[in-house]
């Protein structure tokens, strides 16, 4: 896959997709006003901090202020969008070094021990998912305009289903308010933030299957260890 320049915050330069269209199909509104807002946060065409008018949304989208509210609801409880009494909705800033660091400090506490755990236990069903996942971003990747904000939740669905197959539910509802995957892929668009992660997950997948919990456990703990570096390095690079 050939290499792609770094896009950092400058909204033209992460401007890669087709232009914008309106919404056309009448069932699930509210997953395609979800989908085609995470996509601009994602891209920062709605940039971090900058207010979200719902009335501008629904024009652009062309569809009601109802599935836009419901969408913003939903990306509110991811972090992403923050909602002020009176003023309305704005975009979340940016994670700051010191925040990726720690995100990613706990990751390695929780998410290594988590996978050791699911390796013992993972039912054929569950595996049978995380492939699908794997799959999905896959095709995502090789798309000609890959859907930055739709691999972010992949990502975050596939870690979510190892933390759910260790059948610890404190710690797969930990993993899950953390939002972590949404909110790093946010912080830069480059092509091996996806290319390296599809590889690193085939990597999990291959000791998972396996059944054994400590290649499982070293497996995550490199592909926690590789992105952290990788985001860190993309961000050095920005400043």
């Amino acid at each position: 896959m050939p290499k792609s320049k770094m896009q950092t915050i400058d909204p033209q330069a992460v401007d890669i997709a087709p232009p914008a269209r309106a919404l056309v199909r009448p069932s699930a509104l509210v997953d395609e006003a979800y989908e085609a807002i995470l996509d601009r946060i994602m891209r920062l065409k709605i940039q971090p901090g900058s207010k979200i008018t719902v009335d501008s949304l629904a024009r652009e989208l062309g569809v009601s202020q109802t599935p836009i509210r419901e969408a913003l609801s939903r990306l509110e409880a991811e972090g992403l969008v923050l909602k002020t009494h009176l003023v309305g909705y704005s975009a979340a800033e940016q994670l700051k070094r010191k925040q990726v660091e720690d995100l990613f400090e706990l990751r390695l506490w929780l998410e290594p021990a988590a996978t050791a755990k699911a390796a013992s236990q993972i039912s054929a069903k569950q595996y049978e998912q995380l492939q699908k996942l794997e799959t999905d971003m896959v095709a995502l990747r090789d798309n000609e305009f890959p859907a930055y904000g739709q691999f972010a939740r992949k990502d975050a669905e596939f870690h979510a289903q190892i933390a759910a197959a260790s059948d610890n539910d404190l710690l797969a509802d930990a993993l899950s308010k953390l939002h972590t995957h949404v909110h790093i892929f946010r912080l830069v668009f480059h092509t091996r933030v996806t290319s390296e992660a599809i590889a690193e997950h085939a990597d999990i997948l291959r000791a998972l299957k396996t059944g054994d919990s400590r290649k499982s456990e070293t497996a995550m703990r490199s592909h926690i260890m590789a992105s952290r570096n990788r985001i860190l390095s993309l961000l050095q690079r920005a400043d």
